[in-house]
């Protein structure tokens, strides 16, 4: 029998739901201080440690792109960092866009399909998780398909009161806590797998 790849979403978010502030898609500093907690950094570390592919949307890409493959060979960052940023430049990155033509990043390439189709796609070929990182139109189409195994969910303790939410109508199912961790900042690092029936 084929053992299937565990997709893994993870997303921050705010106590009301946030995945951007009021200022649009780059007003993000809400998260920072929660994000870069030993905790939070530890965290990333353990639930992409499993993936051996990664799953962006364009501006996650070239946020990511424009910080991260600099990173491992900054004797100055901190160790979970250079951890996560040498995985970031080793992993197979998947890039959904219907706007870029190419992509630069060692190992990344455009998917060429959507979201849904390129993980099921993904689903039976060799490997370990299949892990969408921080991209919420992604991970929304994967949660609608019924397409993800595991929510990584860092739930930072700010209200933000405006921006965008990962959900308006979220699609029913149950999920089964696997794990919780309380960062030093006071935020939440929770693991949810999906409970289906069998």
């Amino acid at each position: 029998m084929t053992q299937h790849r565990r997709v893994v979403a993870n997303i921050s978010l705010s106590l009301d739901g946030r995945v951007t502030g009021r200022g649009g898609d780059f007003d993000m500093a809400w998260i920072v201080p929660h994000a870069v907690s030993p905790g939070a950094r530890g965290h990333m570390v353990r639930v992409t440690g499993a993936a051996t592919t990664a799953l962006l949307g364009r501006k996650n890409y070239q946020g990511f792109a424009g910080f991260w493959p600099a990173v491992a060979d900054d004797e100055h960052a901190h160790a979970d960092d250079r951890t996560f940023s040498r995985w970031l430049n080793e992993v197979e990155k998947v890039v959904f866009s219907t706007t870029l033509t190419e992509v630069e990043w060692d190992n990344a390439r455009l998917a060429g399909t959507d979201p849904v189709t390129a993980v099921r796609q993904l689903r039976d070929q060799p490997g370990g998780d299949i892990i969408v990182l921080a991209s919420s139109s992604v991970i929304r189409r994967l949660l609608d398909a019924d397409e993800v195994d595991r929510l990584s969910v860092t739930l930072c303790p700010e209200l933000v009161g405006g921006g965008a939410r990962l959900f308006d109508d979220a699609p029913a199912g149950s999920w089964r806590l696997a794990d919780s961790t309380a960062t030093e900042s006071g935020a939440l690092c929770l693991l949810y797998d999906r409970a289906r029936n069998q």
